[in-house]
């Protein structure tokens, strides 16, 4: 089911004002309320004493007015008494500070003691709960972020590395600790990094930071799962971009991925919302929860301006798009104190409906029109763009040039196929590339053989491949590699070496038969290996090395193609590109649309295909259409064309 939802924190208000609550969230066809994510206090205010009747309460009163729940747990909040008695729990800081009670996720992820107290309020909750028919869900704790310093991390990421390596010999040979007289002698001699520091000690502490939250989140789903109805799933809120970890990896034990969506300050960016809905839906392959999002404003942005009115139905309906089967608010009534009092909301400190309720109100309308069209229906993407954490963090540590920043350059080719309205998946450097006609690796800067191999059998099958700059530089310790870039197999692939890497302070000019522009902030000298391979474009006057050298360059192999782009384009030459790339693969929209609407088809197991018509501007818009079409939003026929108003949403199929 396609579901509409909001959190709400019934232990915030008197219980008589429950009923005027869940009242409105009918009202406003809410068929969903996320609970008790920050509720620890409240259902244990003294250790191993629970109360839950309240909570029980809460979740009969909404079922009864149709509204399901999904539970969290609620251990992003504990309550004062446990990191009082045990102040070990909190986490520590870079600067070896402590943490304060009183904010969230403020816990050491390794803590024994907090795993304890976490294991048992969640089995408390799962027992009184698990069965319940009216409980769909679980979210475990609520936006992971804290990374801690104290003693007993660094313990663990000593145990860690013995694992990983077995023994100093192997560790100090693999991070290359000649260097600087880095070399261990014993295991406790290795230090948490703090800023700058050896590239595969940073790369393996990340990691260990995922294996941490890993441990944390399966204490929890371990103690869940036991007492959960078949068919009630588990999840995490993740933050789209977020880098602390790797969230493929925290993902693997989730039923589903969720993410909390926000713009903060400003306006929606089309593009930039879509890679990270495609992001999320990476994470596991399939459909996500969209578990927060914002009801016109936020508190915590420089500017938390009020979105334009009708600007949050298409950032609902793009995420819904883009493989959402839930759209939630944060939050439904603004609390009295608290840190988020100016947070946006459906209902005020009053008690009364904003002006926003009426936005989500149409929302849940639209909604409950199409929710069996909807169900089962999912985006099935066209291209696959590679994302790759480890590569993200040992570019992020060794930029180069302080601008190349790995998401942007990763969005600098998302955006214009997006803009062409092509279905794209944000996947896994390591996940399954056969579905597709078109892979981007944009900085895949972390390469192993396995990867490599992957790519060029995706290649021989046919697929077409975009390799960009700063690829294939550095193996799984973060070191460079022994051959040049991008590796052995990817050079023999492409036809291509990189003879030399430049950082730019100023755009070099990029010069082809088709592609005209520059190149900024990064450009690769590319040395042609292979007679098979052609030069899209050259490097104009420069630095005197650059000059007239390959910038781009393309080659077939075996049905498929590889193209290198050793220039950071500027955007009208990557949209002229990429034009190019979308051609030769043989990729196109469903149908053409106007610049500003946006096409997001989604496809049912039966082979039913629904298109959801985006209009992004706040003008009207016509859209021309090669068939005829039911409109499901108005229950109308269109024929030739289907007219969208500012901000204007069409759910299609075709007649």
């Amino acid at each position: 089911m396609l579901h509409f939802g909001a959190a709400y924190y019934p232990e915030h208000w008197p219980e008589d004002r429950w009923p005027e609550d869940i009242r409105l969230m009918k009202e406003a066809g809410i068929t969903v309320a996320r609970l008790a994510e920050f509720a620890w206090s409240t259902m244990e205010p003294a250790e191993e004493q629970f109360e839950l009747d309240w909570l029980d309460r809460a979740i009969s009163l909404l079922a009864e007015n149709g509204i399901v729940s999904v539970l969290g747990t609620p251990t992003a909040a504990p309550p004062a008494w446990l990191t009082h008695k045990h102040p070990y729990t909190l986490a520590v800081d870079d600067y070896g500070r402590s943490a304060q009670h009183g904010n969230r996720c403020h816990y050491c992820a390794n803590s024994t003691e907090y795993h304890a107290h976490s294991r048992r309020i969640a089995e408390v909750m799962a027992r009184r709960f698990g069965s319940n028919p009216h409980v769909i869900g679980w979210q475990i704790d609520n936006e992971y972020n804290r990374v801690c310093y104290c003693s007993r991390c660094r313990a663990r990421f000593h145990e860690f590395l013995q694992a990983r390596y077995r023994t100093l010999d192997a560790l100090n040979a693999r991070w290359s600790t000649a260097y600087w007289s880095q070399t261990y002698s014993d295991w406790e001699q290795i230090p948490l990094p703090i800023g700058g520091h050896n590239p595969g000690l940073l790369l393996d502490f990340r990691r260990f930071i995922t294996d941490s939250y890993r441990r944390f989140q399966r204490v929890q789903i371990e103690a869940l799962r036991p007492h959960l109805r078949e068919g009630v799933w588990i999840t995490h809120n993740f933050m789209g971009w977020f880098d602390a970890f790797d969230h493929y990896a925290l993902t693997e034990a989730l039923d589903i991925a969720a993410w909390d969506c926000y713009v903060g300050a400003g306006y929606h960016d089309r593009s930039k919302q879509a890679a990270a809905h495609d992001l999320t839906r990476g994470f596991k392959r399939k459909n996500f929860w969209l578990m927060e999002t914002q009801p016109g404003c936020v508190n915590w942005s420089s500017l938390n301006n009020m979105l334009n009115q009708g600007e949050a139905r298409v950032l609902a309906w793009q995420a819904i798009g883009h493989g959402a089967d839930a759209v939630l608010y944060w939050q439904w009534r603004s609390a009295y104190g608290g840190q988020e009092q100016y947070h946006g909301s459906l209902v005020d400190q009053s008690g009364r409906p904003r002006l926003f309720f009426e936005d989500a109100r149409r929302l849940g309308q639209d909604l409950a029109a199409v929710a069996d069209l909807l169900d089962g229906t999912e985006p099935l993407g066209q291209v696959a763009v590679l994302n790759d954490y480890e590569s993200r963090w040992s570019i992020q540590w060794q930029r180069h040039h302080n601008d190349f920043d790995y998401v942007s350059h990763l969005f600098h080719y998302y955006r214009p196929i997006s803009e062409h309205n092509i279905p794209i998946d944000v996947i896994s450097a390591d996940a399954p590339l056969s579905d597709y006609r078109l892979i981007v690796a944009p900085a895949l800067n972390i390469m192993d053989e396995q990867r490599a191999a992957a790519l060029v059998d995706f290649v021989n099958g046919g697929g077409h491949l975009i390799l960009t700059a700063r690829c294939g530089m550095k193996d799984r310790d973060n070191a460079l590699l022994p051959s040049r870039q991008p590796g052995s197999m990817l050079s023999e692939l492409a036809g291509v070496e990189v003879a030399e890497y430049y950082a730019l302070d100023k755009p070099v000019p990029v010069q082809g038969d088709w592609l005209q522009g520059q190149s900024r902030l990064w450009a690769e000298q590319l040395n042609i290996l292979d007679k098979t391979v052609s030069t899209i474009a050259r490097y104009g006057k420069s630095n005197g090395w650059l000059d007239d050298q390959p910038a781009v360059t393309v080659t077939n192999r075996n049905g498929g193609r590889v193209y290198y782009v050793g220039a950071y384009l500027d955007d009208n030459a990557q949209d002229v590109f990429i034009e190019h790339v979308l051609k030769a693969a043989q990729l196109a929209p469903p149908f053409d649309a106007p610049a500003g609407v946006e096409i997001c088809p989604r496809s049912g197991a039966d082979g039913r295909l629904v298109y959801i018509l985006i209009n992004h501007e706040r003008a009207h818009q016509i859209v021309s259409l090669p068939w005829a079409a039911q409109e499901h939003l108005t229950g109308q026929r269109v024929d030739g064309t289907v007219a969208l108003d500012a901000y204007g949403i069409a759910v299609l199929t075709q007649v």
